[in-house]
């Protein structure tokens, strides 16, 4: 019997139907859970984000596994689409100085309106929100595509897409766009400290590749090494203007 799940809900006035709907599950499954089984990753995850509680307070015995992790590593996750959309919302909004965005086209978040809504509420509040996408018309841009399996024009379509939701962003002050040249390694999302940290893989679309928690703790950590990468293509960027 899961207590702590049990105690959560009712904390938070969901029941077991609350929890299937909002996760599309049955609610079968949510009952296996309270029972004593542990979910899938992403279902954990997006349970506790629902709970507003952390993964190791509802299954203590997952927490353990975390912290074996390196200094400054939160969680991994295994493919980006693992990663419920109310946790990219929750790390943009959460910024209190800075939100940052590079990618090639980051389109999964040009199509979420909450996310769009939360970058320009948040440059109102006078944080600084910079984007870096990928030029449509470059040669990286194309390169990924190809390395990606989904060829270089749908690639391109992607940046193009992405950039035209993203363009009434640039009506507000204190969001930047630019459009870079680079070949990416790995997409990187950043508010203040905490770091989302997409990796690329020959072959994998970046929506099947693992992403990486980071929190920047000092200048040897590993999300240093981002944070600074993410300086370095921005400097070299072209700046769009409307």
């Amino acid at each position: 019997m899961n207590n702590n799940l049990r105690y959560a809900m009712t904390a938070a006035r969901l029941n077991t139907t609350d929890i299937a709907a909002a996760l599309a599950v049955d609610p079968k499954t949510v009952s296996r859970w309270l029972q004593g089984r542990i979910p899938y990753p992403r279902h954990r995850w997006a349970v506790a984000d629902l709970l507003h509680v952390d993964e190791a307070e509802l299954w203590p015995e997952v927490g353990a596994r975390h912290r074996v992790l390196a200094d400054g590593i939160e969680a991994i996750y295994p493919h980006r689409w693992a990663v419920p959309q109310t946790v990219w919302r929750n790390l943009f909004a959460q910024a209190r100085q800075e939100i940052g965005i590079l990618a090639y086209s980051a389109l999964f978040l040009a199509e979420d309106r909450a996310v769009l809504d939360i970058l320009a509420d948040r440059a109102k509040a006078g944080i600084c929100v910079r984007i870096l996408l990928g030029d449509p018309e470059g040669e990286e841009v194309a390169a990924r595509g190809a390395d990606e399996g989904i060829g270089a024009e749908v690639m391109a379509a992607r940046a193009k897409n992405a950039l035209a939701l993203y363009w009434p962003l640039l009506d507000i002050d204190g969001i930047e766009i630019r459009l870079h040249r680079t070949v990416l390694y790995s997409s990187i999302y950043r508010a203040d400290r905490q770091l989302f940290v997409n990796t690329h893989a020959y072959g994998t679309p970046a929506a099947n590749a693992p992403v990486i928690h980071l929190t920047h703790t000092d200048d040897q950590g590993p999300a240093n090494t981002y944070m600074t990468s993410m300086t370095r293509v921005w400097a070299g960027a072209q700046l769009c203007h409307k």
